[in-house]
């Protein structure tokens, strides 16, 4: 399988950093062909038009449905708030190879 592109969009793109190397040690460990990368939600329709998966953090969930607009052939999705909270990048790295997955699967 090609790696795929994971792309974490929150506020400033900070908060998400710690959660972005929790989930490549995961990905490493793990041997999941992936590359996760962090960034700020201004950058969402320069960066996330070359992801597999757009990940939002909780504190902009809000603007899901317009990211969505912005990206149509894109899976968009809000990480999930307590995996979120806790940093469980195992969590957050294996929903996001479902939604992958699923989106491939249609």
């Amino acid at each position: 399988m090609e790696k795929k592109l994971i792309y974490l969009f929150c506020s400033a793109g900070m908060s998400t950093s710690l959660l972005v190397s929790k989930m490549r040690q995961q990905a490493e460990k793990y041997d999941v062909p992936v590359i996760i990368e962090a960034f700020s939600e201004t950058l969402v329709t320069e960066k996330g038009i070359d992801a597999d998966l757009v990940l939002l953090g909780p504190q902009i969930a809000w603007k899901c449905s317009e990211i969505q607009k912005l990206l149509p052939t894109k899976p968009v999705e809000v990480i999930d708030s307590v995996l979120y909270g806790k940093v469980d990048g195992l969590g957050v790295l294996k929903s996001a190879v479902a939604a992958i997955k699923n989106k491939s699967s249609q």
